[in-house]
């Protein structure tokens, strides 16, 4: 316990005369169900597995990589710092987390309409779309990828992704949780000192 949080603990025994509240909130600390599941990454193995069959998608990484990929978009790291874990480019990383149904907003923040984009592949070449966009090639090939994305995990009803998520909810959760009482604790702390030193 530290400095603030006993200061914070003595006013509270000395409004209340009790410390059951304090008793009780110690109690419940590490109680969301799940924390981090033992088996997460296992079950993110299975889950690629399936994947794999199901949507036959290609990457130059292995499964374990593939659970990094996994693990680390869930918990919020870039793409950048993901590849750099896995000492791969990050193109790799991309290509490798939309096969996996993980897509960024920004993935399809693109300089033109993407529905055009889909129409424009669906009459011709890469080349033609670039064209007609005035885009490089790799840029709609690019796009396409994230189009392919999309569409897969329409196919499969986001059963994936929503697999994925499951297994770290429960962490997420219990972040949240301890960050709401971490900042109400700060409020609760700074608004003591300051009645203290006004009563000075």
């Amino acid at each position: 316990m530290d400095e603030k949080t006993a200061e914070l603990r003595d006013i509270f025994v000395n409004v209340t005369e009790s410390e059951t509240v304090t008793e009780r909130q110690e109690e419940a600390r590490g109680s969301l169900a799940g924390d981090v599941p033992e088996d997460r990454e296992e079950r993110i193995h299975e889950t690629i597995a399936e994947l794999r069959e199901r949507c036959a998608f290609d990457t130059t990484l292995d499964d374990d990589a593939l659970v990094t990929v996994v693990v680390g978009f869930f918990e919020g790291e870039s793409d950048t710092d993901i590849a750099a874990a896995l000492d791969e480019d990050r193109r790799t990383v991309v290509r490798a987390r939309l096969a996996l149904h993980l897509l960024r907003d920004r993935d399809t923040d693109a300089p033109f309409d993407l529905e055009r984009l889909r129409s424009l592949l669906a009459d011709g070449s890469v080349a033609d779309a670039a064209a007609e966009l005035d885009v490089s090639e790799s840029t709609v090939r690019r796009y396409r990828r994230v189009l392919d994305a999309q569409a897969e995990e329409r196919r499969v009803s986001g059963r994936f992704r929503a697999e994925f998520e499951d297994l770290f909810t429960d962490a997420a959760a219990e972040q949240l949780t301890a960050d709401v009482k971490e900042s109400g604790l700060e409020d609760a702390t700074e608004d003591a000192e300051s009645e203290s030193n006004v009563s000075m």
